[in-house]
Formats: C-alpha cells, structure tokens, sequence
C-alpha cells in the first residue's frame, strides 16, 4: 500500500499500464487511507531503468496496493509476478483486475508483506519492489528481511520509493546502488545483488 503524498491530495480514481501487453489498460485504485499508486513519471523511469531485465524474471511488489508496479512488470514480460497487500479490499480489486486482464503469470496474496518476507525463499526473487506507505519505516524493515532471507538472487534488484527527505541506510555488503533519482516528492532508489 502507498500513502497519499501529491501535492493537492487529490487522488486519480485509476492509474494506467504504460508499456507491454497490456498498455493503456487502466487499474483502479481502491478509495483507502494511505494509498498512493506510483506515478507514471516513476514508473517510467524505474522500467527504462529494468528493461534489460524485466523478461523472464520472477518479481514481488511488496505492499502492492494498486498493483502499478508488479502489473506494469508482468505486462513487459515478467515471468511471474507476485502482488502482497494485506488490506483484504484492495487484495480483492487486485484479483479482479488479475481476472480481467487474464494474467496468468501474476498472483495475489492478501498477507501483510513482512510477514510474507518470512517466508521467502533463498534466491527465489529476480527484482521486488518495495514501496510502503510513507513514514512508517517499513522499507527499512522490508530491506533488512530481503538481504536476511537471501531472497533476492546475485544480479537481481530490489527497487525502493520512499518520500524525497527520507534516507536509508546504505546498502549492506553483498549490494550496490545501480541507480538512484528525485522525482517531485519521491526518492527511487535500485539496489543491485552483487
């Protein structure tokens, strides 16, 4: 889930797919505190930035909410995507909008994220996006199980959105920043598995 951070508070009642198969099909987003899809300006970059690596790959988006960031990954030729949201409305509008775009390589589990994180397994995870909502710390606890579950395999990504004046940590040993940008209120940051 996403917290609410544009600058009128106004809230789209859906964001689009920007590239790939299912490009110009739009997501609703559920009218819940707290959520706030990713940009198209965010997910613009982040994708130009994974191109090379989006096909084929096995992905999480983490505190999925809207779903922009895993559906976006699955409609550009991700192999499997995997959508976490605990809040049981906006996990259902997300198996709806699975449904109604017949995509068979996304699936959905209504669980709270960090506690999926328990259980992931060891270098099962080619690229997860991590964008909780804002303030919360949840990024830097999501990180943490990441690196501690070896969740992520040696060349995948793990892509972080916080608020723009939030700084994390760096990157523990055994990864890298590949790419970082501020974006309006929003600070993207890609960590590399080395």
């Amino acid at each position: 889930m996403k917290s609410i951070t544009t600058r009128d508070n106004k809230r789209p009642g859906s964001v689009r797919i920007i590239g790939g198969e299912w490009r110009g099909s739009k997501l609703p987003i559920p009218d819940l505190p707290g959520l706030r899809p990713s940009g198209d300006r965010c997910r613009e970059t982040l994708f130009n930035w994974l191109q090379p690596h989006i096909q084929g790959s096995d992905c999480v988006d983490l505190f999925a909410g809207s779903g922009s960031l895993g559906m976006e990954a699955a409609s550009r030729g991700a192999k499997e995507v995997i959508l976490v949201e605990k809040l049981n409305m906006a996990a259902g509008i997300l198996q709806e909008n699975v449904r109604r775009l017949e995509a068979r390589n996304v699936s959905v589990i209504a669980m709270d994220a960090l506690q999926w994180l328990h259980g992931c397994a060891a270098n099962s995870l080619d690229i997860a996006f991590v964008d909780p909502p804002f303030g919360l710390q949840l990024e830097s606890r999501a990180l943490e199980l990441i690196d501690i579950r070896n969740g992520i395999r040696p060349g995948g990504f793990v892509y972080v959105e916080t608020a723009r004046d939030m700084a994390l940590s760096g990157p523990r040993a055994g990864w890298e920043v590949a790419k970082e940008k501020v974006l309006g209120d929003v600070r993207m940051l890609l960590l590399k598995k080395i």
